[in-house]
């Protein structure tokens, strides 16, 4: 069973949901999100929250049980406070710029790089410091893995594109030969 599908989602002052069949739609103060929940869960509304079932119990309705409780909880979440990830380049000259909505990036390669912004997403950036802000968890987390991926941390110096605070394991490079032959 799972334990996380037992729990109910509660919903803050600032937020508000309509369930209409198997569609959820959560919204508050940042925006509005709405998921077309699986045929395998019932979702209602009652003084507790928003409580999640199962139609039938199966395996995959075990599984998709969880899910769609964290899914809608995250909805929750980020149509009151919303959700970042913040990025940091490491190496000489890595630069980024914001073009509109749009990121340049210039990390190394014989161009620059431009990473466009999806519907929902904001960029800010600070000093080699990029904070990607939306209220899709899952939209935002694409978007930063998306933009690391552009050059993602070497394992010699540790350039590249990394998450803020994220621990680059730095490898030893080539040691000079030891004794004679």
């Amino acid at each position: 069973m799972s334990r996380i599908g037992k729990q109910p989602v509660k919903l803050s002052e600032k937020a508000t949901v309509i369930i209409d069949s198997k569609n959820v739609t959560v919204s508050g103060p940042k925006g509005e999100l709405t998921y077309a929940v699986s045929p395998l869960i019932n979702v209602e509304h009652n003084e507790d929250g928003i409580v999640f079932t199962m139609v039938k119990e199966s395996r995959e309705a075990k599984a998709q049980w969880g899910l769609w409780r964290s899914i809608v909880a995250n909805a929750a979440t980020g149509v009151t406070e919303g959700f970042e990830k913040s990025l940091e380049l490491v190496g000489v000259g890595y630069r980024v710029q914001k073009k509109g909505t749009a990121l340049e990036l210039a990390v190394g390669y014989s161009h620059k790089i431009d990473v466009e912004a999806p519907e929902g997403i904001t960029f800010d950036i600070d000093e080699g410091k990029i904070k990607v802000s939306g209220i899709d968890r899952q939209l935002v987390g694409q978007v930063a893995a998306n933009i690391r991926s552009v050059r993602p941390p070497e394992p010699y110096k540790g350039k590249g594109i990394r998450y803020a605070g994220e621990v680059i394991h730095l490898k030893p490079g080539k040691a000079a030969k030891v004794g004679g032959a």
